[in-house]
């Protein structure tokens, strides 16, 4: 009877067989279960050795590392004091992180492939597509009003801005103020009566609330009974504006 022979993977290092472990048992490497790990990789090495395979040093300082992390992990801990496994958890993530990156380059450097530039091909300018004749004349459509919207806009477009008359703020102002010297005060509503033009009520609003905002001038009431009065120490500044 022939004899079982079985092969055992090679690893390259422990960290290596490590990451292998807990892949295969589909460990959680932010959770690891220390007793499961540690068991699993004894056995492993037993294996290693009774294959006559040599157990470097580094894989039995792993092991006794993993000793003093399970030791530790029975121990009562303090609130402030780090989980021992930490350390362990951040060299499998930077060993499987390298392993990666050695992997994609690998790929890269290898030297059974071969690269070569790209070639210059003719260009084939040949329309080769098949329209119905309603779609072509959709964009027959289509291009007629392109073309229109590219043409230069009529003059008579501009005639309502062009011609239009300007009213400033500043001659609205005056205005509110001659109104207000005499009187004293005058209906809110009363200040647009003589204004036909929307520049010019436009204006006249505004004014009123530039000179609201200098306090110059209040406004009292609401509706159709609100009244702008002038403020009387500004009666002189008023005479002499006016």
């Amino acid at each position: 009877m022939d004899k079982l022979q079985y092969r055992l993977e090679v690893f390259e290092g422990p960290l290596d067989l490590l990451l292998a472990l807990v892949a295969k048992n589909k460990i959680d490497i932010y959770d690891i279960p220390i007793a499961e790990l540690l068991e699993q990789y004894l056995e492993q090495i037993d294996l290693m050795r009774e294959a006559d395979m040599d157990v470097a040093s580094e894989f039995l300082t792993m092991a006794a590392r993993l000793v003093l992390i399970k030791t530790a992990s029975l121990l009562p801990r303090q609130e402030e004091e780090e989980d021992p496994r930490l350390e362990l958890t951040g060299l499998l993530i930077e060993y499987q992180q390298c392993k990666l990156a050695a992997e994609l380059l690998r790929e890269r450097a290898a030297f059974d492939t071969v690269t070569r530039s790209p070639q210059e091909l003719p260009a084939d300018y040949t329309y080769k597509r098949i329209h119905h004749p309603l779609e072509l004349c959709q964009a027959l459509r289509a291009a007629w009003g392109k073309g229109k919207s590219l043409l230069p806009p009529k003059p008579e477009n501009f005639s309502a801005l062009v011609t239009a008359h300007i009213v400033s703020v500043a001659s609205q102002t005056v205005y509110v103020l001659r109104k207000l010297w005499k009187r004293g005060s005058i209906a809110y509503l009363a200040l647009f009566a003589e204004k036909d033009d929307r520049s010019a009520r436009v204006a006249v609003f505004l004014a009123v609330l530039e000179l609201v905002k200098k306090r110059r001038i209040r406004v009292e009431g609401e509706g159709k009974f609100c009244r702008v009065e002038l403020q009387e120490r500004n009666r002189a500044e008023v005479k002499e504006e006016a």
